[in-house]
């Protein structure tokens, strides 16, 4: 267990979303924070506003695909703060489209920025934890990394291999006998952040958040909680919860009934939207933002459509099964 105060923590993805959602709940903690971003304005917002609630932090510039830009992030925390008590990989980009319509480019844009993001982040991070004999690495992956989605092919390929990585490092540590470095990967359902509106999009369909819609600070708190008390994954909300379950019990039915709720809630069926690239290889402008709206516009009030059937569909399919 450690404190969640008085830490050293980098945050990669602390722009917008639960990124920046969880530099702030660092911040109140009166931790000292290296923020990484591509966005230069919005990062120096960021690092602004942490250091008014109380915490310290630098805003470094950051590609996480180039490895070179993320071992630079890792120097500068250690040359401000001395040391790396939390490492939070929590970038991200996302691409919508049919598998045969999204450019081949776009799709390994996104693998190289979510995937590769990562693997630059615990190189830069283990090491120095090693060393230090206690730190904690904290993947930020999905629930889609437990239950695919059409659509999204490459986003939820990279949330898979997230729980992968997290997987595959905890056996190399646990062999080499190094018991004070945890990796920890996060589960999230739909949160509320501008990850849908900056997403690639060659559907023809406008994206929406697909309900029910979790609050970015939920997810920053369960990061915290992490940090407190470190667990191979957590799964946040009850959604989370029940289809990692379900998938278990009944993958088939929960992989149909996922791609018909996919295909009605998370894509408008009356608002057309033109084919764009997104945030993929630029930053989207602006000052970045945690939320991304969508709790305003009613989605929080949908909390029993199709995914909430999928859960309780599978349940009651096991139940006959087992009668």
């Amino acid at each position: 267990m450690m404190r969640a105060r008085d830490l050293v923590v980098v945050v990669t993805g602390a722009s917008s979303g639960i990124g920046r959602a969880a530099a702030y709940a660092f911040a109140d903690r009166r931790c000292a924070l290296a923020l990484a971003a591509r966005r230069d304005a919005a990062l120096d917002q960021v690092a602004q506003e942490c250091a008014a609630r109380g915490g310290a932090a630098i805003a470094v510039a950051t590609d996480v695909s180039d490895a070179g830009a993320v071992d630079e992030l890792a120097r500068r925390a250690l040359e401000r703060y001395g040391r790396i008590d939390v490492w939070v990989n929590a970038a991200a980009v996302s691409a919508f489209g049919r598998f045969d319509d999204i450019p081949i480019e776009d799709f390994r844009r996104v693998l190289d920025i979510n995937i590769m993001g990562y693997v630059h982040g615990a190189r830069a991070a283990l090491p120095v934890m090693r060393k230090q004999g206690r730190g904690v690495l904290i993947n930020v992956s999905s629930i889609v990394g437990v239950v695919p989605q059409p659509y999204t092919h490459a986003y939820t390929m990279s949330k898979f291999a997230i729980r992968a990585l997290s997987g595959s490092l905890r056996q190399e540590l646990q062999v080499e006998g190094v018991r004070g470095v945890k990796v920890c990967t996060l589960l999230p359902p739909t949160v509320d952040t501008p990850l849908f509106q900056q997403a690639a999009n060659v559907t023809g369909r406008t994206v929406r958040a697909m309900p029910p819609v979790y609050p970015p600070e939920r997810m920053a708190d369960a990061i915290v909680d992490l940090v407190r008390l470190p667990r191979r994954e957590a799964a946040v909300g009850l959604v989370s919860r029940s289809l990692r379950m379900q998938s278990r019990l009944t993958p088939g039915l929960v992989e149909k009934l996922m791609a018909v709720q996919v295909d009605r809630m998370h894509l408008s069926s009356d608002k057309p939207a033109p084919a764009s690239s997104g945030n993929l290889y630029h930053p989207a402008p602006g000052p970045g933002a945690v939320h991304g709206g969508w709790m305003r516009r009613g989605s929080q009030l949908l909390r029993v459509p199709a995914r909430a059937a999928l859960v309780f569909a599978a349940a009651s399919v096991v139940s006959r099964r087992r009668r």
